[in-house]
């Protein structure tokens, strides 16, 4: 890319336009018979000249159903991502509070430690749960 600016006339703009329009040439071919810089360059003057009929279109039909029913999905999805990251959270605070008590009190909490820890942490567990 040689980062040069070319400007082209609006009259010569209208006549690539109209050649195009015409079916005398694709919008490719005019671009290598006029040596015409940027692969945007004609879409954009066809666009600007309202010739937008030759442009690249999506059109997505939705009845009125599937719209609320897309809302409704997206509304679903919301509320599942904020159940995850609030179990997420959860999770990481049940691995803190049990590498705490390994490190405090020195229990393997890969074993059945319940029986290993003080009656007053014990409570604690079963009031947390």
């Amino acid at each position: 890319m040689s980062g040069r600016t070319y400007r082209y006339s609006p009259a010569f703009k209208l006549k690539v336009i109209t050649e195009i329009e015409s079916g005398q040439y694709t919008i490719a071919q005019a671009r290598r018979i006029y040596d015409i810089h940027g692969n945007a360059t004609i879409q954009n003057w066809l666009r600007n000249y309202g010739k937008t009929h030759l442009l690249n279109k999506v059109v997505h039909v939705q009845m009125r159903d599937e719209k609320d029913k897309v809302k409704q999905l997206k509304k679903q999805i919301k509320a599942l991502e904020h159940a995850l990251a609030k179990s997420q959270v959860d999770n990481l605070c049940w691995k803190s509070l049990v590498e705490v008590l390994d490190e405090k009190y020195g229990i393997d909490s890969k074993k059945n430690f319940g029986s290993q820890l003080p009656p007053e942490l014990q409570d604690l567990l079963k009031n947390l749960q």
